[in-house]
Order: C-alpha cells, then structure tokens, then sequence
C-alpha cells in the first residue's frame, strides 16, 4: 500500500513537472493538434449519420477516437501564457476561458460525458441513436466554441 502510494505521489509530481516545462508555443500545437484530430473524426461520424451509408466500424473508430481525447486531460494544455501565441497558427481561445473556471468545468464535463456516450452508442450499431447522439456531442463542442474560442 505504501509503495503504491508513493508512486502515485512521484507520478503527480512528475506530471506537474512536465507541463512545467512545457513552452506555451508546444502547449498551442498539440492542442490546436488535439482539436484538429477531433474534427476529422467528428466529420467521419457525421459523413456517416447523415451519408446515407451507415458504416458502423468508421463509426466505433471515430467515437473512441474522440473519447480518447475527451478523456486525455488536454486542459492541461491551457497553461498560463497560452491565452496568446502562436501554435500552428495564433490561438483563438478567449481571456475568459483563464477566468471562468465554472464555465469551462461545465462545458468540458458535458463534452467528456457526451463523448463517452457516443462511444457507448456507436458499439451498438444502431445508426439512428448514433445520429441523435453526435447533435448531443456537436451541441458540447458548439457550447464551448460560442464561449471560449474567438471567431476569425
């Protein structure tokens, strides 16, 4: 029990080590990365449910994909000194995602909760409740976007 401990107290401390170290410029990058991965499998469940032709393996891959993301604590990469810069291109995210810890727990919760069920529901094939979930998904990303990203 001790030991597991401790090596629960050495991994934190080394997590919190790393994203020390982190340049806010490498910080931008893969999270503007991160998103940009989502999106395409976002656009391959909605090619999907709303294609005409349902293929259900495309589907899985795509939910677990985006679950894998969800549930990769990303807002990791939102350090001080990010609100800023420049990763792949300049960030858009706005002030208030570095002020507004609430709001940003609320969106990023719902986002985590609904990326977990589309995966639930992709796995079951029904490619009706699959279609109904991904607006429930679309509808966290939306909410997130109308908040904390900047419009070009």
């Amino acid at each position: 029990m001790k030991s597991k401990l401790l090596l629960i107290l050495l991994s934190a401390t080394l997590a919190g080590t790393a994203t020390a170290q982190v340049k806010p410029e490498d910080a931008i990058k893969w999270r503007q990365s991160g998103y940009g991965f989502m999106a395409w499998n976002m656009a391959r469940i909605k090619m999907n449910v709303e294609g005409g032709n349902y293929n259900k393996d495309e589907v899985i891959k795509a939910a677990n994909a985006i679950q894998a993301i969800a549930n990769s604590g990303m807002g990791a990469l939102y350090l001080p000194g990010t609100d800023k810069g420049k990763g792949w291109e300049e960030t858009r995210v706005k002030p208030e995602l570095f002020t507004n810890k609430e709001g940003v727990g609320k969106v990023a919760g719902a986002f985590v909760k609904e990326a977990n069920e589309m995966a639930k529901v992709a796995a079951t094939g029904d490619a009706a409740a699959a279609k109904e979930q991904f607006g429930k998904l679309g509808g966290t990303c939306k909410g997130c976007h109308d908040d904390f990203k900047a419009k070009r």
